[in-house]
């Protein structure tokens, strides 16, 4: 697949505020008990998935956890069929048998949505290997939290991508908490990259709060996994806004912190340079936010209206090419 158009920067900055105001009005539901079981929302993050799939090609392969709304949304899956799967709808982007952590689009090679911790990462290797075995110029992203580094499988993943030498890049995104655990407290060494050393894996700290710095960074990573085909290890510092799920308060920092962080807020950060340089005014900005809010609203609209799948759907999708009845 050839290379396609690039979005610009106002194109850029529309997707995370669409980002926003979408996880903005999933709390809402959320609250309204619309939505049921958990809910881990972006907000505060969207620069990391914003960033590095626009960097992507749309054939290349990513996978994620159970905070997946902003990688499904960067990756073009509508809102529409985001809320729907909140909902619980059978138009929903899994026909609403996912759910908040299962969010897949395989047509956008969007492959989960993982909810357990680490679950998926051996499976970004398994994706890996199968296009280089395929002779596929491809590219996989696997983005995981801080959390779980921690994990087996995360180890047994990592050590067989760097022996096999797969075109898969593993993205931390280091929100500085672990649910409640704050990163110090849980890995004994100063920053989450070091762990590549012993995978000899390439590595990379980005600024996962400065979208146009994310990607002047990522692309050329990008483009040594393409052409090398070996894997790199990222780490994203960013911060979540909000708790680990909407069950969590969020207790275990002070409201100071929460502020301190606001400040290098990355849709305030795109909007601000963008003014500066004379490539965007207040009044854009204020259009393309409308915009995104009615999205977000029209999407809620269109869950509602959805269809509950059907009963007999239940136990469907459980096993490749068999549905049980």
């Amino acid at each position: 697949m050839g290379k396609e158009a690039k979005n610009t920067d106002i194109d850029i900055l529309f997707q995370m505020l669409l980002i926003r105001r979408f996880e903005e009005r999933a709390s809402q539901q959320y609250q309204q008990q619309k939505i049921g079981g958990f809910c881990h929302l972006y907000i505060g993050q969207e620069a990391v998935a914003v960033g590095t799939i626009n960097v992507l090609r749309p054939d290349d392969y990513i996978i994620t956890a159970y905070r997946d709304h902003g990688h499904a949304l960067a990756r073009g899956t509508s809102a529409d069929s985001c809320m729907a799967e909140l909902f619980g709808k059978a138009s929903g982007c899994s026909k609403g048998l996912g759910g908040s952590m299962h969010f897949f689009d395989v047509e956008r090679h969007m492959y989960g949505g993982h909810a357990i911790v680490a679950g998926h990462v051996p499976l970004a290797a398994g994706m890996a290997f199968a296009s280089k075995y395929r002779d596929e110029d491809r590219v996989t992203v696997c983005y995981l939290g801080d959390g779980a580094i921690n994990q087996g499988s995360f180890h047994e993943s990592l050590n067989m991508a760097g022996l096999f030498e797969l075109p898969v890049i593993y993205i931390v995104e280091n929100n500085q908490f672990a649910m409640g655990t704050h990163v110090k407290r849980s890995i004994p060494m100063d920053k989450i990259v070091d762990r590549a050393k012993g995978y000899g894996m390439k590595s990379a700290v980005i600024d996962g709060m400065d979208v146009r710095n994310l990607m002047k960074d990522f692309a050329p990573i990008v483009e040594d996994v393409r052409k090398t085909k070996q894997p790199w290890f990222i780490e994203a510092e960013t911060y979540r806004y909000r708790g680990h799920s909407m069950s969590d308060p969020a207790t275990y920092r002070t409201r100071e912190e929460l502020e301190k962080h606001k400040e290098q807020d990355p849709i305030t950060k795109l909007q601000d340079d963008l003014i500066t340089e004379k490539l965007l005014t207040q009044e854009k900005f204020d259009e393309l936010d409308k915009k995104a809010r009615q999205i977000a609203v029209d999407s809620v609209r269109f869950a509602e209206s959805s269809e509950e799948p059907p009963l007999d759907e239940l136990y469907n999708y459980t096993y490749y090419g068999e549905t049980v009845k």
